[in-house]
């Protein structure tokens, strides 16, 4: 029996994949000068649509539910290998990479702001409402 449900874990996952979105735009920011350096991107929603057959696997709470599995180490990080936004090849548009620099780091307080009210609860909890 999980005494804390399962919102925690959730949230720690959300805060993993803000961490690999994280490194991802820094390292297309480090790399904005760097020559044929094609910009990566972190987007879950992506590897579902790139996945051939049986390489995902998933809990099924039913046996009617279809089953899939993988082996990617890195799941969500792609590149845009045929973008180029210069004459030397590189493909990282430094706007966009500060925007979602941005739009992850609000996404990443609201997640930590979550996280603290959950532990704040389990606090108030234990303390017995004092």
């Amino acid at each position: 029996m999980n005494i804390f449900g399962t919102t925690i874990s959730h949230l720690e996952r959300g805060l993993d994949f803000s961490a690999m979105k994280g490194k991802t735009i820094s390292q297309n920011i480090a790399n904005n000068e760097t020559p044929n350096y094609k910009a990566k991107n972190v987007s879950f929603k992506e590897v579902f649509a790139n996945v051939k057959g049986n390489s995902l696997e998933a809990y099924r709470t039913d046996e009617r539910h279809v089953a899939f599995k993988t082996n990617s180490k890195h799941m969500g990080v792609f590149d845009y290998s045929n973008l180029r936004y210069r004459h030397n090849g590189n493909g990282v548009d430094m706007d966009k990479e500060q925007a979602d620099l941005a739009a992850n780091q609000i996404y990443y307080n609201a997640v930590v702001d979550r996280l603290n009210g959950k532990f704040n609860t389990l606090q108030n909890v234990i303390k017995g409402g004092r």
